[in-house]
């Protein structure tokens, strides 16, 4: 999934939680994985600075370079458009701006906690974050066969996240 879909799924999951943060917080987090589960589209496979390591997953790596810049860019870009979407969305839904907000930035958590992962698991701190990583890695185990092309793909997500949306409309 694109860092912009879970930022809106988190946004929507944490807003089933308008006076609890840390459950909001919980809500966002757990919707990472849960729609990571479904078959998607993402453009991980086209970032040029992961060293991917096929006979030990959990090795992969993203190098820092002038690769790494340009996907950062990338990725950054994902994850701005996320974010302002979930504030357009906390308006035009009535939902708290900061509960939008925090559900937003707990749906894109765990793929800043896989990059960190990706650049500490060879020191004192990668236990701490290999049972996670391991989760992430299972979560999205098989996913490859059923990958989507970007079309099909980007319309699943988008077909979810107004799913989504119309539920909240709803309530």
């Amino acid at each position: 999934m694109t860092l912009t879909t879970h930022a809106l799924v988190g946004a929507a999951a944490a807003s089933f939680f308008p006076e609890h943060p840390y459950l909001a917080f919980a809500a966002g987090f757990a919707s990472h994985f849960a729609i990571d589960a479904l078959p998607h589209w993402d453009y991980v496979r086209y970032l040029r600075s992961i060293q991917w390591d096929p006979a030990l997953r959990m090795h992969t790596d993203m190098r820092i370079g002038k690769d790494f810049l340009r996907d950062l860019v990338i990725i950054g870009g994902d994850a701005l458009l996320g974010f302002v979407l979930t504030f357009v969305a906390a308006w035009i839904l009535k939902i708290s701006p900061e509960i939008a907000l925090v559900g937003a930035g707990a749906g894109i958590y765990p793929d800043l906690l896989q990059f960190v992962y990706f650049k500490i698991h060879a020191t004192l701190f990668e236990p701490m974050l290999a049972h996670l990583q391991r989760f992430h890695v299972w979560v999205q185990e098989g996913r490859e066969r059923a990958e989507w092309g970007w079309r099909k793909g980007l319309g699943m997500q988008a077909l979810l996240v107004a799913g989504i949306v119309i539920v909240l409309l709803f309530r």
